[in-house]
């Protein structure tokens, strides 16, 4: 079951509770013959994605009609009937965007089932790729509305999404997700139902889909795994409406880095092999290594090693295409020796500690953002550890636990508690210090 968002955000309009909602259905039902005994506990399953039985989705949409003074459809309210057509407003890209913003206002109100809800596997986690990757396409994303959408509104969406991808970097998800979704709700809501021309709206999408990928990395990095994977649902389709098919591409490589994170192994390959093949000649080299490294990584965890080293062999092929001012601000997180720890991730697998030790060295040795580089020492100490060098791994590990402080990321934290539990496993002098460390940071509550 998928949480009802239209339903959640239509309440929340109308400024009705879940027992006022429950109260006035009862009512309207008893105006029709009907004895009906709902609870506000009925309406919480609604919301959670129980269809109601009966007459009941039209008594709610009566209801809340009479509350707004407009007409209030199924669609609006999330329950058209299974099977059926949906009205052109609910499968239009303006139904589209009305769902989003649903989803993005019930985020910032922290509604527990919007952030406590799974990811989707099967069918439902594989269709947004297969339509994005399928006609039929935006021909027309104009729009009507108020107010009109300016070349200097698109720009400041792609500084935003700049803004808090930074913020990310330095401080984590979880200190960075409700900074971004208020701006979704506060200035990116208005402007996208706000009126565009055809060539405006793609630019328009284009941005807000640059934006709305950065609030799902954010909720992936907090654990919100099925929220994550919606925000990238959207942003993928976003990408559709806006005919650029490298962003597209980026979105999927999410997709892909939580398919590796839920262990959905062949569900990353499949989703590496679309990306690949549908952007085709609109991939960039930074894309394309980064695809081809979790390809690796994702055969190798398969056991097939034949076809990890020949995803290596193309990762770091596109590595050396790479060339900085000609990639699009999206694929900045593709800084030189990203492709050297995923692939000592994928020979780690694979058993080669000799091939994987010198990758996540050559890592560690280059560059990279604050949270890039606890990453990168993560792995080394790992593998430091593996290879009986102890002492190395302990000052590798202190020098991360050290690189991770006022970050607040779960994902962070699962290296953290990795690295400690390989040290104390190991049971090598010098590891409680290290350890200790660790616990430090694990201590302060996020």
């Amino acid at each position: 079951m998928q949480p009802n968002t239209l339903l959640d955000a239509i309440l929340d309009e109308a400024g009705i509770s879940h027992a006022g909602l429950a109260a006035h259905v009862n009512q309207a039902g008893r105006a029709r013959g009907l004895a009906l005994r709902y609870e506000h506990t009925a309406v919480a399953r609604w919301l959670k994605g129980q269809r109601p039985r009966g007459q009941v989705p039209d008594l709610i949409c009566e209801v809340l009609a009479a509350r707004l003074h407009r007409p209030v459809t199924l669609d609006d309210i999330g329950l058209g009937v299974p099977g059926e057509p949906a009205a052109p407003h609910g499968s239009s890209l303006s139904g589209f965007v009305e769902r989003a913003t649903a989803l993005w206002r019930s985020d910032e109100q922290q509604r527990p089932h919007i952030l406590g809800a799974p990811a989707v596997t099967g069918t439902p986690a594989v269709m947004p790729v297969w339509e994005w990757e399928n006609p039929p396409e935006d021909v027309d994303v104009s729009r009507g509305g108020r107010h009109r959408v300016t070349p200097a509104d698109v720009e400041m969406l792609r500084a935003a999404r700049a803004h808090y991808e930074q913020m990310y970097r330095k401080a984590g998800g979880i200190a960075t997700r409700s900074r971004i979704v208020g701006f979704l709700n506060s200035e990116t809501a208005p402007l996208l139902r706000g009126s565009y021309t055809d060539a405006m709206g793609r630019q328009l999408h284009r941005a807000t889909g640059g934006l709305v990928a950065v609030a799902g990395i954010c909720a992936y990095d907090s654990d919100a795994q099925g929220l994550a994977q919606r925000y990238f649902h959207q942003a993928l389709r976003l990408a559709k409406a806006s005919g650029d098919r490298g962003l597209g591409a980026y979105v999927i490589a999410l997709l892909v880095n939580q398919s590796l994170f839920m262990r959905e192994y062949r569900q990353a390959v499949a989703f590496a092999e679309a990306a690949l093949r549908a952007a085709g000649r609109h991939i960039t080299p930074a894309l394309a290594s980064d695809l081809y490294a979790m390809q690796a990584k994702a055969y190798a965890h398969l056991g097939d090693a034949t076809s990890a080293l020949s995803c290596i062999r193309r990762a770091e092929s596109a590595a050396e295409r790479i060339r900085r001012g000609r990639e699009p601000d999206e694929t900045g997180y593709v800084q030189p020796g990203l492709v050297n720890v995923q692939v000592a991730e994928a020979l780690l697998s694979l058993g080669d500690l000799t091939a994987a030790g010198e990758h996540a060295a050559a890592a560690v040795d280059t560059p990279a953002h604050d949270r890039g580089r606890v990453h990168r020492l993560a792995m080394l100490s790992q593998i430091e550890l593996r290879q009986g060098n102890a002492d190395k791994a302990v000052a590798t590990a202190v020098e991360m636990a050290q690189q991770a402080r006022g970050m607040e990321s779960m994902r962070l934290r699962d290296r953290l508690r990795a690295v400690r539990e390989h040290l104390v496993r190991s049971g090598c002098a010098g590891t409680a210090e290290a350890a200790e460390l660790i616990d430090g940071a694990l201590r302060v509550p996020l």
